[in-house]
């Protein structure tokens, strides 16, 4: 057996990369500085193959290195190619005919294969490619590398893809498999478009590729790495049917490490991000990426609903009398009755007038009045129906809990990232803070800045049952969700409490205009009504009942795609809510 040593020298010294201190090459193997290496070429290949078929030797467990090495084979080539190859099949059909054989299976499916092609490339629906596919293994030992190529080719046949060794070209496969793009073995075989898109694991088997031509646009976000095929889980919520999405797991989940990422990598895009957030985790991520946090409840911080949105509508006036019902439906924890919602619709417009304010547009830029000041105006009415709801009220404009409200609005937050906490509202504010939170972003995204483009946003609504227990709140968000796609924004909904949600008929209409749902782990108690509303199989379920934290199932039309959430260093020091969690 012909040895030789070369120190120091290989192809990619030529290329700035770094060298082994010695390569020593024999017929089977190479010797790579401390190491050992073998190159196998890819010779047999399955008749047909299936979404991400490289995968087994791509997710091998020990280093391998899998090199694939393509070239676009030309129209005007491809064509006479394959008239050649269907010439041949059509002649041995033939000759077995006229010498009275029976019919060759192989041969005939070849011959159909060949025909279907070359129809394809005729019409441009498919090109060929002039592929070469190596690998080479690594290991410390010769005998731990004769024992890892074993497995490899294992791995290999168990997709019907037949390996043979570079014998005496062990070098040049070495060389094939660094990241230099040269290929001096060029063994090749000609692949079309389908099955070579289909051996790159850049997206999840299970996820519907572009078709062939189709130039995927550039929004995609990462979600993670599909659990079941190792492959690259990219999705782009911008192109869907509508933008919103829902993310529903039960409590250390993982929930709020996936929707921090997917906040982060929106961020990158140029998304315009606004947070509600009730138990303060994403002050930390605000605060790296310069965004702005809006602390409802801290001493001095107020917003006053009576507020008119910055914008010329005709019609502005009467929908912020209009929200000013939902938001008093709300704070009463129901609806007014009948009397008591005409006494509400007559004080409205009476405290407006007192302001000034009038259906004249020039007045709109007043002062606006206070909510103590519709209480006024309801206590001096006649009614009693009135008088009632002023007491009512009462709480809100004079008691406990009118902190919130006894002055006008502190603070118009503007940025690519508006966070509104709400850690500091007692249990009894909550639902209302995150009513005003959303009428404030939905004034923004509603009414964007005059002359400018509409610029895309995305709305997170963490704990979303907050505001969904609550019969009106529920209806302003089921509003926001079906309006949201119309001014280029999404909402995202997330929830721990499933099984409430799924429930009610407005919690069942939020979750069903979001094209985007993401479950994780759930409850017992909660998975049966989760397995109804998403139609989920027995296996999913349990899926879902035992996934590790940060693992879900993306839900998307018919396609279910487990995945598990991953985050670089410092992506993941900025999502963790606790420390070593992901939650």
């Amino acid at each position: 057996m012909n040895l030789w040593k070369t120190r120091t020298r290989n192809v990619a010294a030529g290329m700035g990369m770094p060298s082994p201190a010695a390569l020593e090459v024999t017929a089977s193997h190479l010797r790579v500085g401390d190491g050992y290496a073998a190159t196998y070429v890819v010779c047999g290949y399955p008749a047909e193959v299936g979404p991400a078929w490289l995968d087994p030797l791509l997710s091998y467990p020990g280093r391998v290195d899998v090199a694939v090495h393509l070239e676009p084979v030309a129209p005007q080539v491809a064509a006479p190619m394959l008239k050649r190859q269907r010439a041949r099949l059509e002649s041995s059909r033939r000759l077995d005919a006229e010498q009275g054989r029976l019919d060759d299976p192989m041969v005939e499916a070849a011959a159909a294969d060949a025909a279907d092609l070359a129809e394809r490339v005729a019409r441009g629906a498919a090109k060929l490619f002039d592929v070469g596919i190596y690998i080479t293994i690594h290991a410390r030992t010769l005998e731990e590398l004769t024992t890892v190529a074993a497995g490899v080719k294992s791995a290999a046949a168990s997709v019907l893809l037949d390996l043979q060794p570079a014998t005496f070209r062990q070098q040049q496969g070495w060389t094939s498999t660094l990241p230099v793009g040269v290929d001096p073995l060029r063994m090749r075989r000609i692949l079309d478009t389908t099955a070579l898109a289909a051996a790159f694991p850049l997206a999840s088997a299970d996820l519907a590729a572009p078709s062939p031509g189709v130039v995927a646009a550039p929004q995609g976000v990462l979600y993670g790495v599909n659990t079941t095929s190792h492959g690259v889980l990219v999705w782009n919520r911008w192109a869907q049917d509508n933008h919103n999405s829902v993310v529903l797991a039960r409590s250390g989940a993982g929930k709020s490490y996936f929707v921090k990422l997917d906040v982060l990598r929106n961020l990158y895009q140029g998304t315009a991000v606004s947070v509600i957030d009730p138990e303060d985790e994403y002050a930390p991520l605000a605060a790296h990426v310069g965004g702005t946090v809006v602390q409802l409840g801290q001493p001095g911080v107020r917003v006053n609903p009576l507020d008119l949105p910055a914008d010329q509508r005709p019609d502005t006036l009467t929908r912020r009398g209009l929200y000013l019902h939902t938001l008093i439906a709300v704070m009463l924890g129901a609806a007014p009755s009948p009397a008591e919602r005409a006494a509400l619709d007559r004080a409205i417009t009476a405290t407006y007038a007192g302001a000034g304010i009038t259906g004249d547009p020039a007045t709109w830029t007043k002062p606006a009045p206070l909510l103590r000041d519709l209480a006024a105006t309801l206590a001096a009415d006649d009614a009693p129906a009135a008088g009632q709801l002023a007491a009512r009220l009462a709480p809100w404009t004079s008691g406990n809990f009118a902190g919130l409200f006894d002055g006008p609005t502190t603070t118009a937050p503007t940025g690519h990232l508006v966070v509104w906490s709400l850690r500091h509202l007692p249990e009894e504010l909550r639902t209302v803070g995150t009513l005003l939170a959303l009428d404030s972003i939905w004034s923004g995204i509603d009414n964007p800045p005059s002359g400018g483009r509409r610029r895309r946003q995305l709305v997170v609504v963490d704990e979303a049952w907050l505001l969904m227990r609550d019969g009106e709140g529920a209806r302003f968000l089921f509003r926001m969700a079906k309006a949201a796609r119309k001014r280029s924004a999404g909402l995202c909904v997330i929830t721990q409490d499933a099984a409430d949600v799924l429930a009610t008929d407005l919690g069942l209409a939020v979750v069903s205009n979001a094209a985007t749902q993401v479950l994780m782990r759930q409850s017992a108690q909660s998975i049966d009504a989760v397995a109804e509303a998403f139609h989920l199989t027995a296996g999913e379920s349990r899926l879902l009942l035992s996934a590790p934290r940060g693992e879900g199932l993306l839900v998307a039309g018919r396609s279910r795609i487990p995945f598990r959430s991953v985050g670089s260093a410092a992506e993941h020091r900025l999502a963790v809510t606790g420390v070593g969690e992901a939650e």
